[in-house]
């Protein structure tokens, strides 16, 4: 009897998810698409160049959407049970409310696990053909994978400096690499510069022309030697310089974090990026938070009918996505580790959750 009540509640939860879901993307897109009509139809946009363009947001907005439609179908599904009296007809035959809360808990961590891997895998790449039909279309950002003034600090004791890097050539002039003795008492100790340096891709190294090197030594004495040509040992390659113009968006998980890694050994303030890291991975668990909170929530039988159910979705979403962006800014200026800040926002609402069920009979 029970695996068939589970069978039912299931199936009403995804039908109501799935539905809602749904709704939400359309909804979204309809007002988006108000939006930018406009510039489309300056753009001299094809219909064909539209619907591409939402194809390639509808995962954005799927990502956005799910924690949402998830609360309104654990809202909808469970307020209909309880309304109809099933609830109370359940808690009669010996199912607690904890009982009722297992298939949702388990499709819901089933939706935060796939959602995870959508968010980090399947999102990025479709951010990649959204971002270049925006350039084109909607003038939204240069589309122009040029570098201009790269400075980057490949070592604690060598910076590198770049005028100039064109990432289809794969070249960059103006280039200038210092290599210093010590990090507490830094001296220069050679000073590289070349009019160009070109990454060889069958050999996966750099190639510098025309190049100046300087050597320091401890006395002020300073010697130099000049090249046509030189192999350069960089560790820096030319498909990391290239992530440094990627969008974050555009990355996966895994290129998110090697990301980071080049950037913290660059001498760049990465926390802010660890934060953005932490609420990725903590975003897709919103589904199994919500629907942890509106179980109990819906179960009890409340004046206002759909209205209440609505204005409850709206209402938790609204708050953990605000609170999630206010302690996200607040965390990057308080010491507090990033892993913490990313999921504050989880811990607070799940929380709150565990509040309402205690607090709902069961």
């Amino acid at each position: 009897m029970t695996k068939l009540i589970y069978k039912y509640l299931i199936r009403s939860f995804v039908n109501t998810f799935i539905f809602a879901l749904i709704a939400l993307c359309v909804l979204f897109v309809i007002v988006d698409l108000m939006e930018k009509i406009d510039k489309f139809i300056d753009q001299e946009a094809s219909i064909w160049i539209v619907i591409e363009y939402y194809i390639y947001f509808l995962p954005e907005i799927l990502k956005l959407m799910m924690p949402i439609a998830a609360l309104l179908g654990t809202l909808f599904s469970v307020g209909k049970f309880s309304t109809d009296n099933e609830i109370t007809a359940m808690k009669s035959g010996g199912i607690s409310i904890y009982k009722i809360m297992l298939p949702y808990v388990f499709i819901s961590l089933l939706i935060s696990i796939g959602h995870f891997y959508f968010n980090g895998w399947i999102v990025p790449r479709a951010q990649t053909h959204k971002i270049t039909l925006e350039q084109k279309y909607l003038n939204k950002i240069s589309s122009s994978m040029n570098l201009v003034n790269v400075y980057f600090r490949e070592s604690p004791l060598k910076n590198i400096l770049m005028g100039y890097y064109d990432a289809d050539g794969k070249y960059a002039n103006s280039v200038a690499i210092e290599t210093y003795t010590s990090e507490k008492q830094p001296r220069l100790s050679e000073r590289f510069e070349a009019e160009k340096i070109q990454w060889d891709t069958l050999n996966n190294q750099w190639i510098a022309y025309n190049a100046l090197v300087r050597h320091y030594s401890n006395s002020g004495e300073i010697s130099m030697e000049r090249f046509d040509s030189t192999i350069v040992a960089l560790s820096l390659s030319h498909n990391q310089i290239v992530k440094l113009k990627m969008s974050t968006k555009e990355m996966t998980f895994p290129e998110f974090k090697n990301y980071i890694a080049l950037l913290k050994k660059g001498g760049k303030n990465i926390r802010q990026l660890l934060i953005e890291e932490q609420g990725n991975y903590a975003f897709p668990f919103a589904n199994l938070i919500v629907v942890l909170f509106g179980v109990p929530f819906a179960s009890v039988r409340k004046k206002g009918g759909i209205a209440i159910q609505i204005s409850a979705a709206l209402l938790v979403s609204f708050l953990y996505i605000i609170f999630t962006k206010v302690s996200q800014t607040i965390g990057f200026y308080i010491d507090i580790s990033p892993l913490l800040v990313g999921w504050i926002a989880n811990i607070l609402f799940l929380l709150s959750s565990f509040i309402v069920l205690w607090r709902t009979r069961t």
